[in-house]
């Protein structure tokens, strides 16, 4: 079936350059461009489009405003494109949150970097068409924990993709400030992890931050692998020091959930908890299974609480997963699963 594309730019270039990346997949139509929010709403209408690519930034209605209305009238998959600019990454990290299924940076560049660029917004356009939006605004923060404590030893290693955003503003808004440490590789361009952390550490009672090569992880604090340029991982005598390396893209992607999966392993094993949550694609599924070899503990989002059942029906094929949760009951699963049987659902 024919996916059916409008775009939303007040830039004529950058509405050619996209449509022109999106026509060139056969499996993909571009039914309209629109210069503006008003104008996008009216071809909606009309031309009944299955995705949407919205500039964060317009003139008359910003691209956030424009999002909430479509989320609370009409739920459909939105792509955002963003500028890589300080505000532009804070403007797409809570259109994200507000529902939009991803995110990617405005093309530009070089002919190999646009057939790039290209190719990746190709396929989220298709990974959205697929994707299951939910009406009504964000998900809601699960419901805060207290009470409890780990092991001391234990540590959490979460990946996530398509739809993570949303899932992880959740999942870490009901974690204890006294959780274990958390390690998160997201699918994210690395102009937006700076501000993803930020926005998170502003949000969650735990402390969130973008992870840096040769940091020490403490318990309370999560952290957020860089996007684009290197891959995190575990080092130390006890895997207890935070390594960024450069590599290969692995299963896709750099940094990659496997690597980070790996790591965890071979360094924490039956120490560690691994989740998997909504994603498109497989990063994670062989590096979960690993863990769970080690004897960790392992979990997946469930299919009906996923923006794309992806990742997680990947490592359940594999049986990598022990057990799958709904977004909401993940956070009381991933403590349980660290020694905190305690654990009481409340303010």
């Amino acid at each position: 079936m024919t996916i059916r594309a409008l775009v939303v730019d007040d830039s004529a270039a950058i509405r050619a350059v996209l449509t022109r990346i999106l026509s060139a997949d056969p499996e993909i139509e571009v039914v309209g461009q629109a210069p503006e929010p008003n104008t996008a709403r009216e071809m909606i209408k009309t031309l009944r489009p299955d995705v949407i690519t919205l500039d964060v930034e317009m003139p008359g209605m910003d691209g956030l405003s424009f999002l909430e209305r479509i989320m609370r009238l009409r739920p459909m998959p939105v792509v955002m494109c963003s500028t890589l600019t300080a505000r532009g990454a804070a403007v797409t990290i809570e259109a994200l949150r507000l529902g939009a299924v991803d995110c990617i940076a405005k093309p530009s560049g070089s002919a190999e970097e646009l057939a790039r660029d290209g190719a990746l917004l190709r396929a989220k356009v298709k990974a959205a068409a697929r994707s299951a939006v939910r009406p009504g605004g964000p998900v809601r923060t699960a419901t805060p924990i207290t009470g409890g404590r780990a092991r001391e030893d234990a540590l959490i290693a979460i990946g996530s993709s398509t739809g993570g955003v949303e899932a992880l503003f959740s999942l870490l808004g009901a974690m204890p400030a006294d959780c274990p440490p958390i390690l998160i590789v997201q699918h994210m361009p690395g102009a937006f992890t700076g501000s993803f952390a930020e926005r998170l550490n502003r949000d969650c009672r735990i402390n969130v931050e973008e992870a840096r090569d040769g940091a020490p992880i403490v318990a309370g604090t999560a952290y957020i692998a860089p996007g684009g340029e290197r891959h995190m991982e575990l080092a130390g005598t006890t895997g207890s020091v935070i390594r960024l390396r450069t590599g290969d893209l692995v299963s896709g992607h750099r940094p990659s959930v496997d690597v980070l999966f790996h790591s965890v392993a071979s360094r924490r094993g039956a120490a560690a908890v691994g989740a998997i949550l909504t994603g498109m694609g497989s990063d994670g599924a062989e590096g979960l299974l690993a863990m769970r070899q080690a004897g960790a503990r392992t979990l997946g989002q469930s299919r009906e609480s996923c923006v794309v059942y992806g990742m997680p029906r990947a490592a359940m094929e594999l049986g990598a997963v022990e057990k799958e949760t709904s977004l909401s009951a993940m956070p009381e699963a991933i403590l349980a699963a660290c020694g905190m049987r305690q654990a009481k659902v409340g303010a």
